[in-house]
């Protein structure tokens, strides 16, 4: 009983601890507060988006700044002719992402990815991409030009061969100038097909957006998680045994 009383846990600040953790605790908190408000940011912003695609016409969404990731709707006609964006690989496979023209009822023409599609046998042999014929409506989202890295911009004698090929052409990037040099009136962006089941599309299983309002939340609940196990180990460690051995222990 005595044994039992002498080594009973008491509360002891050790004030390095409570310095560590006072520091470390806001910081953490402000992480997952900051987290919450991005979530907030990005799903208002989404919200707006979808608002725009129901309200504003073609037109006015190029009128606008074409955010990429801004999802569209349009309606029209595909060209008959295409790029083929070379090295582009499906589960270890190789192939190609197919480009495509867009000529909507309204406003200016616009390049769709319609998706990948596996590349044949040869070098010498193209796959077949053709379009539906007719008018059509496409659901996508606006994505950047696949333009190429610096070192490998094309020569004016590479434009020029480029421009002799016959289509569907093979391409290793596809830069808005060299598209308007086909299509004067392309806008700053492409779109990117929503899925396989729109008209024209081939494998158009793009990856989600990373960095969604749930990735936001996601962090966020991290960075209160962290916090809460900073208190429970400060609690924890503050309760130290009392009595002779402690005393031994401490010098």
């Amino acid at each position: 009983m005595s044994e039992r009383s002498e080594h009973k846990r008491q509360w002891q600040i050790d004030w390095r601890l409570m310095v560590f953790s006072g520091v470390l605790l806001p910081l953490l908190m402000g992480l997952g507060f900051w987290q919450l408000d991005r979530a907030g940011q990005k799903q208002e912003l989404l919200d707006q988006w979808q608002l725009d695609v129901l309200q504003l016409s073609w037109p006015e969404l190029v009128e606008r700044e074409l955010e990429p990731g801004r999802p569209v709707t349009l309606e029209g006609r595909y060209d008959r002719n295409s790029w083929l964006l070379d090295n582009r690989t499906r589960d270890g496979v190789s192939g190609y992402e197919v480009l495509t023209v867009f000529h909507p009822i309204e406003g200016p023409s616009v390049v769709i990815n319609r998706g990948w599609v596996q590349a044949p046998r040869t070098r010498d042999q193209l796959p077949m991409v053709e379009a539906p014929e007719g008018i059509v409506a496409i659901r996508g989202r606006l994505k950047g030009y696949p333009n190429p890295p610096v070192l490998m911009e094309a020569s004016e004698q590479e434009q020029e061969q480029e421009q002799e090929q016959s289509w569907p052409r093979r391409v290793q990037a596809l830069p808005g100038e060299a598209a308007r040099r086909v299509q004067p009136d392309l806008p700053e962006a492409i779109v990117r097909l929503a899925n396989p089941s729109e008209p024209g599309a081939f494998r158009a299983d793009w990856q989600p957006d990373r960095m969604g309002p749930q990735t936001h939340y996601g962090y966020a609940t991290q960075w209160f998680a962290l916090a809460l196990a900073l208190v429970v180990l400060t609690v924890v460690a503050s309760y130290r045994k009392t009595g002779a051995n402690n005393d031994n222990d401490n010098g």
